[in-house]
């Protein structure tokens, strides 16, 4: 019903938005991002307009409904999900919270606020396995986001936690394309590979697919001299066709730039069937 409203207009979302609770407007947000997941680019829209819906919801929301279990849950997964920092702030500071759920939220008023090294401190201690997995899931994507640049290892766990916990999800989805270039820093090309086929199998129509592309031309440029390329061509070979010219092409250039001859090589072996039947004056 929620996506019906969403897709219907500013009027009659304010009507209809508000009798529903704030944790089935949330799940109606994941749904839709699931869609978007699955390739579904008109969803993203929808994915905006929801985002507005739970922001108005909340901010009408009394302190007593968002104390509620589901509720707040909901809360702490908009504010994971793209939502307005000001009004999860003020949501928030109406609330009367135990120490855990008031770090909890604290630490994603910081996260959105984009301040994240205290961000990082605030969610230490509170693990993902230890919450129930719809929210589990999400805080696994941030926790592992959040140490990127500071414990590749540890990060590389969370978004493994994330995709097992959320499995055919925009969770799983960013967490797959995020692992790539951490396993490229800690130089580990089976995960690199195992992630990509898994990337490529059930995300490939993902309006973030082209993110996915320029993380695995990176990786493969990067981890040239120890990557199973026998592989890397099976991954390839699961892209539509112009998707796999593409990225021939664009691993061709970037070998020949950085002069990588084998795998300036490997690059032009693959490219000779995408390209047959080329204009003799195609430039590529």
């Amino acid at each position: 019903a929620i996506i019906a409203l969403a897709v219907a207009g500013a009027t009659v979302p304010a009507r209809g938005a508000s009798t529903l609770e704030p944790y089935q407007l949330v799940r109606s947000l994941q749904l839709v991002q699931d869609r978007v997941a699955d390739g579904d680019h008109a969803a993203l829209p929808m994915q905006r307009k929801i985002l507005e819906l739970i922001d108005a919801r909340l901010l009408d929301s009394a302190p007593e409904e968002l104390s509620e279990s589901r509720n707040f849950r909901a809360l702490m997964i908009y504010a994971m999900s793209g939502g307005n920092p000001d009004t999860i702030s003020k949501v928030l500071s109406g609330l009367i919270l135990e120490d855990r759920e008031a770090r909890f939220g604290a630490g994603l008023i910081q996260y959105t606020q984009g301040d994240l090294g205290r961000a990082s401190a605030a969610l230490k201690e509170i693990e993902p396995a230890e919450l129930p997995d719809d929210i589990g899931s999400v805080l696994a994507l941030v926790k592992g986001t959040l140490l990127t640049n500071h414990e590749p290892e540890r990060s590389l766990e969370y978004l493994d936690y994330a995709r097992l916990s959320g499995p055919g999800t925009l969770i799983e989805e960013a967490a797959l394309r995020r692992a790539l270039p951490l396993a490229v820093e800690v130089n580990d090309p089976a995960r690199f590979v195992r992630n990509a086929e898994q990337y490529v199998r059930r995300f490939l129509r993902s309006p973030y697919a082209s993110q996915f592309a320029d993380a695995f031309i990176a990786g493969v440029v990067g981890l040239h001299d120890t990557i199973d390329l026998d592989r890397v061509v099976d991954i390839i070979a699961g892209m539509t066709p112009e998707q796999g010219k593409v990225i021939y092409l664009r691993i061709a250039r970037q070998a020949a730039i950085e002069r990588i001859g084998s795998l300036l090589a490997f690059a032009r072996k693959g490219l000779e069937t995408y390209m047959a039947g080329a204009a003799e004056d195609d430039p590529r």
